[in-house]
């Protein structure tokens, strides 16, 4: 074979193979960004009640995201409280911290005052949010009941929007007060003599919301009606954390940076937590670089503004405290592998400021489940990549350092095509490498290196990817769900491992300082 006619078709080979050029990533673990706060392992829950005529869809839908799903107690799965227990063994094996309740839209048009006492003499109400009626089944108590079985914290949101400051320090009485008062003595009367003490509260829910929300406000207002909620809940207890209304609402002018600058400024000295909430913003799944790729740098972005707002808002007033961020909404809605990358991509996001982001709560606790009318529930990529993180990402996000191609869209250049996270376990001398490959056809090659440090022990790496990124999940294949574990060669301070096109690997090993 002439010299030029083999390299011609080793170019050619070389060409058609399903590899993009080698990658490097580098960890320092004696560089730290942050403790990873097991609140980011958190999940939000609210009755959200879709029907035709409101969404869109055909008269025929009917259904309930609490009432019917997670709460009904006629199935033979439900419990003594009427949760449903596949739902709630998903929730301990996935170790969810805590629970946002009751919402969400559905809160600002909810009067807490419905839903305790017997049941059947609870009043049922129309959902002003979603449409449908509610029958208020599920309140105050259950809402513990069902956090206690999970063995979450409950992180409880009161009604700023058309509720009213003092109904939200009732409510407050009623879950921590410990007893000799109205609301105290009711909650006994009720069956839980013993206080709840729920730690943190949220001060309303998107109440920058205006084309959606009931009870909008401008910034000013709400900072009015925040401060003083804020002194009445804290009169009842002074020990809870408070949880201040940040950005929900971006709309094209950037009015979100300016809601959530002045309020910090406004209620920065009453505030732990400034909240916000983004849900997974890159496009049609269609366009799947621009999906991936403009999805990532947004979220991303969001959290990065919204800490350096914090870091100025506290050196301009003089906070003494340190205020943090609370994403307490969050997700991507896809029922196939197109919401799997999302999910990763957001939680290697709260990794990577582990500085800031001390609490994060998933969209919703029963989408962390995949489920079949006829079948029944059962655990898709969706839960088993959540898993992979909450599970074993706990301890300290320390620095990675990724070189490798990138590309970009009409919004965002140069964005690589690796996602690295790293978690440094003091504990255990454990490093847990969270890589996401955001090429769309081709594997990448990289070399992980440690700077501080030889991998030791027995590596392993974990992958879940798929070979059709648009297929439904399905029940009947849910045993190709659960993640492949390979074993991940080291030598030294130097692993080589091969990441599949669109997956997502989390590589754990030991580590020798």
């Amino acid at each position: 074979m002439k010299k030029n006619t083999f390299v011609l078709l080793l170019a050619l080979l070389l060409g058609s193979t399903a590899f993009a050029q080698n990658a490097t990533i580098k960890i320092d673990v004696d560089r730290t960004i942050g403790e990873i706060d097991p609140n980011i392992y958190g999940v939000f829950m609210e009755p959200i009640h879709f029907n035709g005529a409101r969404m869109g869809l055909p008269d025929s839908v009917d259904f309930n995201t609490l009432y019917g799903t997670l709460y009904d107690p006629a199935s033979p799965k439900a419990n003594e409280d009427g949760f449903r227990k596949d739902y709630i063994d998903a929730m301990k094996e996935l170790k969810i911290t805590n629970m946002r309740w009751p919402g969400g839209n559905f809160l600002m048009g909810y009067d807490w005052k419905d839903g305790i006492g017997l049941k059947d003499q609870r009043p049922t109400r129309i959902n002003l949010a979603w449409g449908g009626k509610d029958n208020n089944h599920v309140g105050t108590d259950e809402w513990m009941k069902l956090n206690k079985s999970i063995g979450s914290e409950n992180v409880v949101a009161v009604n700023l929007g058309l509720g009213s400051i003092l109904d939200a320090a009732y409510w407050v009485e009623y879950c921590n007060y410990k007893g000799g008062t109205y609301y105290s003595d009711l909650r006994a009367k009720n069956g839980h003599a013993a206080p709840y003490n729920v730690k943190i509260w949220d001060l309303g829910n998107e109440v920058d919301g205006l084309p959606w929300e009931l009870g909008h406000k401008n910034a000013e207002d709400y900072v009015e009606t925040a401060r003083e909620a804020a002194k009445a809940m804290k009169a009842v207890d002074p020990s809870i954390k408070l949880v201040g209304s940040g950005s929900s609402y971006y709309e094209p002018t950037g009015k979100w940076i300016d809601w959530n600058r002045k309020v910090l400024n406004g209620i920065g000295d009453k505030i732990d937590y400034l909240s916000i909430h983004r849900y997974w913003e890159g496009g049609s799944p269609d366009n799947y670089y621009a999906y991936m790729g403009d999805g990532a740098m947004d979220f991303d972005e969001k959290i990065k503004i919204v800490a350096g707002q914090i870091a100025t808002a506290s050196v301009q007033n003089g906070f003494k405290h340190p205020i943090h961020l609370s994403v307490d909404e969050w997700g991507a809605f896809a029922r196939n592998f197109m919401a799997v990358l999302p999910i990763a991509q957001c939680l290697n996001s709260f990794i990577r400021h582990a500085d800031v982001v001390k609490m994060a709560n998933f969209t919703m606790l029963t989408s962390l489940l995949s489920n079949d009318t006829k079948n029944g529930t059962f655990k898709s990529p969706v839960f088993y990549t959540f898993k992979a993180f909450s599970n074993n990402c706990t301890g300290t996000s320390v620095d990675t350092y990724v070189s490798c191609d990138t590309f970009s869209t009409a919004q965002y250049k140069d964005i690589p095509y690796l996602d690295v996270t790293a978690v440094y376990s003091k504990e255990t001398n454990t490093i847990v490498v969270n890589v996401i490959n955001r090429h769309q056809d081709k594997a990448i090659t990289a070399d992980v290196i440690s700077t501080s440090g030889n991998f030791s022990g027995k590596a392993e790496a974990s992958i879940v990817n798929s070979d059709d990124l648009k297929a439904p999940f399905d029940f009947a294949k849910q045993a190709q769900y659960a993640p492949v574990t390979k074993e991940a060669k080291f030598n030294g301070n130097k692993l080589t491992y091969t990441f599949p096109p669109h997956s997502f690997t989390q590589i754990k090993a030991g580590l020798t300082k």
